[in-house]
């Protein structure tokens, strides 16, 4: 099997399975690990930066060691194992289903005119405070959460998965993992995180720019706004704490004609972001539809174009 095939089978996968909570997903068992591996860094270096960085290539390159050892020692039984191996590691770094599940679920509430229900659903796929949130602002969060996701949990993971196979999928969701634990510039994780969150800066530059313009051609493709796309992704594809995040968030706010950012509460406290686009249209739950057809059509688009390229 060529790459570009185990890939499109793992996609396929993803979308049949999503992430099967009875099953233990290997997620779980790299944050495992970098929990473990955090305990006994910070015994053991007193500069924080240098245990948070010891810490996160530790975690990256034992995670690409496993899964490059599962591999070879299923490519000694058959080619055939070493393919299914291949396929379920990449199908594992892979989080579509479920981005466009979590974001149905906060939509078929809103519908149901049950705000309490929706806020409870929003707030499992964002961190910021929920409980006072209207419709519109619901809308903004869920719009955001999977335009920002797009990147690590689709398309960073196909790139990686073309060029590198299944060790450099996994790799790189070790690395977004590490991000996701120690990225936070709280007293804990200012300096011990910093190494993590520069990895994962410089990891998903190209795939967030990638999936930027995979979402300005779906929109193309799907009749919606791609010139107003073009020109919130250049304009303001910055505005955001985040150097990559803030481009898939520009793409889609162009595209849907809404304006994502502003205000928002975490732990009580109010964060006033950038604004991201115009409100060409008012945000209601329409666009949760929208938006989840979007990133769907731009990770199709970068299927294809694996499979065009190679």
């Amino acid at each position: 099997m060529m790459p570009e095939h185990q890939l499109a089978a793992a996609f396929a996968l993803d979308l049949l399975l999503g992430d099967p909570r009875w099953f233990p997903h290997p997620v779980k068992l790299i944050a495992s690990l970098a929990i473990w591996l955090e305990r006994g860094a910070r015994s053991c270096f007193k500069n924080e930066r240098v245990g948070g960085a010891v810490t996160a290539l530790m975690v990256i390159l034992t995670t690409g060691a496993f899964a490059l050892l599962l591999v070879v020692g299923a490519g000694a039984v058959s080619d055939v194992a070493a393919e299914v191996v291949s396929v379920v590691i990449i199908y594992f770094s892979l989080a579509l289903r479920d981005l466009l599940k979590h974001s149905r679920e906060v939509l078929r509430a809103l519908e149901a005119g049950d705000l309490p229900r929706a806020r409870s659903r929003v707030a499992m796929i964002v961190g910021r405070d929920t409980k006072s949130l209207n419709e519109a602002e619901i809308t903004r969060a869920v719009v955001e959460s999977v335009a920002e996701n797009l990147t690590d949990g689709v398309i960073a993971p196909l790139l990686y998965a073309a060029i590198c196979g299944p060790v450099g999928a996994i790799m790189y969701k070790a690395i977004n993992t590490l991000d996701s634990m120690f990225g936070y510039k709280n007293e804990r994780y200012i300096k011990f995180g910093w190494a993590s969150a520069r990895i994962d800066d410089v990891a998903n530059y190209i795939p967030a720019r990638v999936a930027g313009v995979s979402v300005i051609l779906a929109s193309l493709f799907l009749g919606l706004r791609p010139l107003n796309s073009i020109r919130v992704f250049f304009r303001d594809g910055q505005n955001h704490p985040s150097p990559n995040s803030g481009l898939t968030e520009a793409a889609v706010a162009g595209a849907l004609g809404v304006r994502l950012g502003g205000l928002s509460h975490y732990d009580g406290e109010p964060s006033e972001k950038p604004t991201i686009g115009e409100p060409l249209e008012p945000l209601n739950q329409q666009h949760i539809k929208r938006v989840n057809v979007l990133v769907f059509s731009a990770a199709l688009i970068v299927v294809t174009l694996v499979f065009w390229l190679r």
